[in-house]
């Protein structure tokens, strides 16, 4: 199966981070929401790559997100779905600006794909949610 997805990841304590080109990044504690699209050769099993290397079981990174998910400090807790929509800048954007220019954004004009929450895990899964939800009722789902 195919669609658009966000990551929730919650970084334990301050870090610095290599994002690959876009070069180390300081970012707090706290969470997370990477949003991304799972198009093409695989679908949603992008989705199972990505929390074997939250996991530690992968090491090769491919994306912008797997520097985040590499990092001892950072926790990968849950995924939100939109099944066969590709509302992957739509969601993005009614999520708040991002602490890294460009992440994850290298193939549209968004300004980035993560955002920094602020909340609880529960807080921060219904605004992924309702970001969501959002995306698909505008693109008339």
């Amino acid at each position: 199966m195919e669609g658009t997805y966000t990551l929730l990841v919650e970084l334990a304590d301050d870090a610095t981070v290599e994002v690959g080109a876009l070069g180390e990044h300081a970012l707090d504690r706290g969470w997370y929401a990477y949003t991304g699209s799972a198009f093409g050769p695989g679908g949603f099993a992008r989705v199972g790559r990505h929390r074997e290397l939250a996991a530690g079981e992968r090491d090769v990174r491919h994306w912008h997100v797997d520097y985040l998910l590499g990092h001892p400090d950072a926790a990968l807790h849950e995924v939100v779905r939109s099944a066969g929509a590709d509302v992957e800048c739509a969601v993005a954007r009614r999520l708040p600006d991002g602490p890294v220019e460009g992440f994850g954004a290298s193939d549209c004009d968004c300004p980035s794909h993560l955002a920094g929450l602020v909340g609880d895990g529960s807080t921060v899964l219904a605004t992924v949610e309702a970001a969501h939800t959002a995306a698909q009722e505008a693109d008339g789902r």
